[in-house]
């Protein structure tokens, strides 16, 4: 039965002055400590078996997988089913007392946090996430890979393989962090989470 990793990490700290949801919005890029944290990550993975790299194609996230191509000698390939969630409050400030969610405006978006009525449901993201990975699976078969993607669709990965209620109020899935989906054959049997950035 073949062994196989598939490395789930979140792209580096974007650069966001204005404190915006971005979400799925383009031309956010990475922040020069995002450049950093990206790097810091890539040379952990210098002596692994990566056969393939893939990224979300959002900008953040291929800025965050070149110094993996870099580092493995890989084309980055681009996934579109691993992007980013679609959410309604897209381009507000959504943190703080000048959150613009306390709009009574909004609050209809807000009736029902466990789907969510505000953005693409959560298990419409695990679905498309699992499919991807087991894509990459087959793809990296007896080797290694890489996925970029972002916070949520991560953690509906991390809840869904954990057996976990997708619906959540916290999340570790902190930036360039890595989580690993251990396979034996197609069979998932472990889950392993890493900081290697932790102190940039």
């Amino acid at each position: 039965m073949s062994h196989t990793i598939v490395h789930l990490i979140r792209h580096g700290e974007v650069h966001n002055p204005g404190r915006i949801l971005y979400g799925t919005i383009p031309g956010y890029h990475l922040s020069s400590r995002g450049r950093s944290q990206a790097a810091r990550v890539a040379r952990t993975f210098e002596d692994h078996d990566v056969t393939y790299l893939g990224a979300s194609p959002l900008q953040r996230a291929q800025e965050t997988a070149e110094p993996f191509a870099e580092t493995l000698l890989l084309d980055v390939d681009t996934v579109a089913p691993i992007v980013e969630a679609g959410n309604r409050f897209e381009g507000l400030r959504t943190k703080g007392w000048r959150s613009q969610l306390w709009n009574p405006v909004r609050w209809p978006l807000m009736r029902n946090p466990l789907q969510p009525s505000w953005g693409e449901a959560y298990a419409d993201i695990a679905a498309r996430m699992m499919a991807a990975v087991e894509d990459t699976r087959r793809r990296a078969e007896g080797h290694e890979a890489i996925l970029i993607s972002h916070q949520l669709p991560i953690v509906m990965v991390q809840r869904h393989v954990m057996g976990l209620p997708l619906a959540h109020a916290s999340r570790q899935c902190e930036l360039a962090s890595v989580t690993s989906l251990v396979f034996d054959g197609a069979d998932i049997t472990d889950i392993f989470y890493t900081t290697p950035a932790k102190d940039i």
